[in-house]
């Protein structure tokens, strides 16, 4: 066979994917995906870093295929394992996490299916350790609530203009763990513990969510003892 006939054939096998494959999708190199359908990797190369790469998935046929990515920030001071991650650290905590609902200063982006919540002026994120509503949204905020010890959520206007929850320390709080860990949108840098994307990737990210599949948020590393693919 001719040069430029061989160069051909190969052209061809690449285009309809017959070429060998690389590694497995990172969602199939994962201890556990949350058992849903949707999931969102949030990827650092080191527990020192404060940027990194979201990446969200669908599960078709049987194999994970990426439905979309983006450049992620974490917190300042890096990641930390979630399980025994402390309050006020200003690290993102490592781990696998359900996303309970969506709230906003904007209205919902349209095609959202997600719980989405208006934020207004009463509304607070209670990090208060000694309140009866520690880790959750308060509206008004309680007596035992203290504001220099919480987040108004309205004064955020960027960063909360589209956000989801993400379910660290939420389900069962423990005190000095860490409250109000969000995916949101990108502030002027590192966040203080929560994962932020560019607006418009947080609009994408709302509109391709679904409930129904019980999308997850697995946070990590590329290796190591927080390495993503232990959660």
């Amino acid at each position: 066979m001719r040069p430029g006939v061989v160069a051909l054939a190969l052209a061809s096998l690449l285009v309809v994917g017959a070429a060998p494959a690389g590694d497995p999708p990172l969602p199939e190199r994962m201890a556990d995906t949350g058992g849903g359908t949707q999931l969102i990797t949030a990827v650092a190369a080191r527990t020192g870093a404060t940027t990194g790469t979201l990446t969200w998935w669908d599960l078709r046929d049987g194999r994970w295929v990426r439905a979309g990515s983006a450049d992620a920030r974490f917190g300042a001071n890096g990641l930390a394992e979630g399980a025994t991650r402390r309050q006020g650290t200003s690290t993102t905590p490592t781990g696998l996490y359900d996303l309970p609902y969506a709230f906003g200063i904007k209205a919902a982006p349209d095609g959202t299916a997600y719980t989405y919540r208006p934020v207004h002026r009463d509304s607070w994120w209670c990090q208060d350790n000694d309140s009866r509503s520690y880790n959750r949204w308060t509206e008004p905020r309680p007596a035992d609530c203290r504001a220099a010890e919480s987040e108004q959520l309205i004064t955020y206007t960027g960063q909360y203009a589209h956000a989801l929850v993400i379910g660290f320390n939420y389900a069962q709080p423990v005190r000095g763990r860490g409250a109000g860990i969000f995916l949101h949108v990108y502030g002027r840098g590192a966040t203080a513990g929560c994962v932020s994307v560019p607006a418009e990737d947080m609009r994408r990210v709302l509109r391709w969510a679904d409930p129904g599949r019980k999308p997850h948020i697995a946070i990590g590393t590329t290796s190591g003892p927080t390495a993503i693919t232990r959660y």
